[in-house]
């Protein structure tokens, strides 16, 4: 039986706290970036923002960029499995019954190992940007032991999160899924992530796209530092050299994407006041995961995914639920 995704990430749970512009400042991480931090950091940053700020936690849920992606084309009724690593915390359990709940199949099995489940801070500021601190915890050891070959096999596309460049173990076990992929002709996409990854790992996204990369996910301003041009549409013709194919965010604008000739196409969005920005692109790759997975060009595809995008930026939280994913799809 084959599937139409197979993801592979980190898994972790979403802690989502509504922050104000001064409360940020005093964190004193980045806004709109992913900062990576060890368990010492993440207990001070929860005492500043729960004790010092007063500030409690608006929502809990499951996350992880790639999870949110693969949750996405399941909604839309795709097969999918996720490769990733909990322990035996309730952070875990709360994260392996959440996919079950969704349909997701896993390689996650009820003998979990001893450690500490990753957890993704995000601080909302009024705007609806995001900044996201993460703990990766036992995320940090996916490995190769993780990758259920015989499954991947069987799907249409691989997706790898970009944030797995981050760990030597989770970067070779991405590099054994996209072998096996190539192997038996599983298109490979991947995701750039973050625009500090694209600036502290560039080894190890070239060695990834070195190995053949069918579709990269990027947004604009991952895809101007990664291909080191200021312009937008000289970013988007400059991509199609890393990649047979890509798909480029605009945020609010639209995006760009490699089109049926080969060449760039821009493929509007309607604007929308965001009023939390989480998830949005991993929701989008998902739209246009299933899009492809289910015989539609990339243009079509994209265009679909962009009213999902649309609708995980209007409310709170990272995911779309059945019901939204229901109206948003249902016939007019």
């Amino acid at each position: 039986m084959s599937i139409d995704l197979y993801g592979i990430g980190n898994a972790l749970v979403d802690s989502e706290y509504k922050v104000s512009e001064a409360v940020l400042s005093q964190t004193g991480f980045v806004k709109g970036t992913m900062t990576l931090v060890d368990a010492e950091e993440r207990q001070q940053l929860i005492t500043l923002l729960e004790d010092t700020a007063k500030i409690t936690l608006s929502k809990r849920a499951g996350g992880g960029s790639a999870a949110n992606t693969v949750v996405t084309t399941a909604l839309l009724g795709g097969s999918t499995f996720y490769s990733c690593k909990v322990s035996n915390d309730k952070t875990g359990a709360f994260f392996t019954q959440d996919l079950i709940d969704l349909s997701v199949a896993t390689n996650l099995a009820e003998a979990r190992p001893a450690g500490v489940t990753g957890e993704c801070i995000s601080m909302i500021t009024p705007d609806g940007e995001r900044t996201l601190v993460t703990h990766l915890g036992i995320s940090q050891t996916l490995s190769t032991a993780e990758v259920d070959a015989a499954v991947l096999a069987s799907a249409q596309y691989l997706y790898i999160e970009g944030y797995l460049v981050t760990s030597p173990s989770a970067l070779e076990a991405a590099l054994k899924t996209q072998a096996i992929a190539k192997q038996h002709g599983v298109k490979v996409a991947l995701t750039l992530s973050d625009v500090g990854l694209v600036e502290n790992f560039k080894t190890e996204f070239n060695t990834l796209f070195q190995n053949g990369i069918d579709l990269v996910f990027c947004n604009e301003d991952e895809a101007k530092l990664w291909t080191g041009y200021s312009d937008r549409d000289q970013a988007a013709q400059a991509l199609g050299e890393y990649a047979a194919s890509f798909a480029m965010t605009l945020s609010g604008d639209g995006a760009i994407v490699s089109g049926s000739t080969g060449e760039p196409v821009f493929v509007p969005a309607e604007m929308v006041q965001a009023l939390d920005t989480t998830g949005a692109g991993d929701t989008f790759a998902g739209g246009v995961l299933y899009g492809l997975a289910r015989g539609a060009n990339l243009e079509d595809a994209t265009a679909h995914a962009h009213l999902l995008a649309k609708r995980v930026v209007s409310r709170f939280g990272a995911r779309l639920d059945h019901q939204e994913v229901l109206e948003i799809t249902a016939p007019k």
